[in-house]
């Protein structure tokens, strides 16, 4: 049973326990043995509830998101043709889901309908420099300028005589700006940023861009609406398109990543858990009934398992794996 996304509209998000129970039915249907009572039962339970429906769809699309872009014909190809569309598209304010009208047969074109994260993914295939989930990398540019990359975080460079520009097509970077005449901007498909002798992180997920000043400053201008303020050294401050948010304290803790360690002070689990989810392939879920207890300590970033292993010892929490990509942080039994 496959449920379109135009049927969730409105559906509440389902719970961790629903979840869960998708993920189980997953597991018990994923090897085609299942009984004619299993699948029964399994259908009356995603019609029972619309939270069913919607957790349903969510463990489909994680399994979906474990076919390798890889095996698309010539994904390369694809990924130029998707950059090419995007850039057009930017230049007119349009929006990325006409993505959608690629060709390849339709495949493309339905994928990146269905699949929000498929246009960043597929470009970073082509990127000039990209990390893989759970790996962080270190670039000295050409001129001079250190680059750090995060988990799946990918990168255009584009140095011209008049300008030093970086591209973040999906995910974070750390930036150690070197001397030079030439202005040096990162650019997100929420706006740009105009280093001004500085050092910052840039996160793009998507629907925002966050950005904290470690040293110098930074001067946003938004894609849509040409906002611009410069945000100095010890703030941060996210941005859409068409606006900036309020700036607040830059959080010191947030650049351990460039280190590989992912630092937690009184941090509540399930926050925990979303951040080390970043560097993890699946799904990492935290039940609710642990899902408020404290983390304190370093952990490391690309060893996802060893981190989960520390959670399990300093904390009242035990780690189950209902399939090889859907881990779940419960209470210890």
């Amino acid at each position: 049973m496959r449920l379109g996304r135009a049927a969730q509209a409105g559906a509440a998000t389902p719970s961790h326990a629903v979840l869960e129970q998708a993920a189980r039915w997953y597991a018990c249907l994923r090897d085609g043995n299942a009984s004619v009572r299993q699948q029964a039962a399994w259908r009356a339970w995603v019609s029972a509830a619309d939270s069913h429906a919607t957790a349903w769809q969510y463990v489909e699309d994680i399994s979906r998101a474990f076919e390798p872009v890889r095996s698309l014909p010539n994904p390369r190809d694809i990924a130029d043709q998707l950059r090419a569309v995007d850039d057009r598209m930017r230049a007119r304010r349009r929006v990325l889901a006409g993505v959608a009208l690629l060709g390849s047969g339709g495949l493309i074109g339905a994928l990146c309908w269905r699949q929000a994260w498929l246009p960043g993914e597929v470009m970073a295939l082509a990127a000039d420099i990209r990390t893989a989930k759970g790996e962080q990398r270190r670039v000295l540019l050409d001129d001079g300028t250190t680059l750090w990359l995060n988990t799946a975080s990918a990168v255009d460079i584009r140095f011209t005589a008049q300008e030093r520009r970086i591209v973040l097509l999906t995910g974070e970077a750390f930036v150690e700006t070197a001397r030079d005449e030439r202005p040096l901007l990162v650019q997100t498909r929420q706006g740009s940023m105009r280093a001004l002798g500085t050092r910052f992180n840039v996160l793009s997920d998507g629907a925002a861009t966050r950005l904290a000043v470690y040293g110098g400053a930074v001067e946003i201008r938004t894609a849509a609406t040409d906002a611009s303020r410069i945000v100095e050294a010890g703030q941060q401050t996210s941005f859409t398109a068409h606006g900036i948010g309020q700036d607040d304290a830059a959080d010191g803790a947030r650049l351990a990543w460039t280190q590989g360690s992912l630092l937690a002070d009184n941090l509540p689990l399930r926050r925990f858990a979303q951040e080390l989810g970043r560097y993890r392939k699946g799904h990492l879920g935290v039940a609710d009934s642990v899902a408020d207890l404290v983390v304190y300590g370093s952990f490391p970033a690309g060893d996802s398992d060893r981190a989960l292993q520390m959670i399990a010892s300093a904390l009242p929490v035990r780690i189950e794996q209902t399939l090889p990509w859907w881990t779940t942080i419960e209470a210890r039994r």
